[in-house]
């Protein structure tokens, strides 16, 4: 007869139904399915996902970043050497007055007191202008050859020391814009005499050699540009 079974946990008596003979050999499969989970346990359907074969880990690349190009690209303009000239022009407007017969003058003395900015244009340098060896710690830099960044008149300096007309001869009212021009021009070129561009090289190294050597490099060889050289 159907009888309660008491489970010992519980309070409520659960009634077992009578087992039906199987239908077959469907039937079979499906109790021994059931009677095999039951030994192992529900738990096995939460714990046979995590048998699975462990995934390999990930492969991490570490690509070099141009740290040193954009470290020195950010400097844009290296200026290395101000130069100061003093240039003292003489010009003077002649003015031929009756018919040729006399010759008036609207002469103008400056001194002018000018500064002369050299550098070197660090933009200009290219991704194959500069390179490190990870290995041997050496870094290698083309630079661009220095050039005029600007060049300006120190107007706190600068003055018209004489300025004469002739009795016949008229104002020249642009002389003294001119005299400016000429003593701009020629204290760019008188500043780019001597060894004012091996002084502003040196000094282009040395910065660059300093930087390069925070950035890790043990050694930094630094190869010059012709002048007119083309760019990166």
């Amino acid at each position: 007869m159907e009888g309660p079974l008491h489970d010992p946990y519980a309070s409520v008596a659960v009634h077992a139904p009578r087992p039906r003979a199987p239908a077959g050999r469907a039937a079979r499969i499906a109790l021994l399915v059931v009677a095999l989970l039951a030994s192992v346990g529900f738990g096995a359907l939460v714990v046979a996902p995590r048998l699975r074969a462990p995934a390999p880990p990930d492969t991490v690349v570490a690509r070099p970043s141009p740290a040193l190009v954009i470290a020195i690209r950010d400097l844009a303009r290296l200026e290395t050497t101000e130069v100061h000239v003093e240039k003292v022009v003489d010009l003077a407007d002649r003015q031929s007055r009756l018919f040729g017969l006399v010759q008036a003058t609207d002469a103008l003395l400056l001194v002018a007191v000018g500064h002369v900015t050299i550098g070197v244009d660090l933009a200009r340098i290219g991704e194959d202008d500069v390179a490190m060896d990870p290995e041997t710690g050496v870094a290698r830099l083309t630079l661009p050859a220095p050039e005029v960044f600007s060049t300006r008149l120190d107007e706190d300096e600068t003055y018209v020391y004489t300025r004469s007309t002739s009795l016949l001869a008229r104002r020249n009212e642009q002389l003294e814009s001119r005299a400016r021009k000429e003593a701009t021009a020629a204290i760019e070129k008188a500043a780019l005499e001597g060894n004012v561009m091996a002084r502003a090289k040196a000094q282009a190294e040395r910065q660059l050699t300093a930087l390069a050597t925070q950035l890790g490099a043990k050694r930094v060889d630094i190869r010059w540009r012709e002048v007119g050289g083309g760019g990166g």
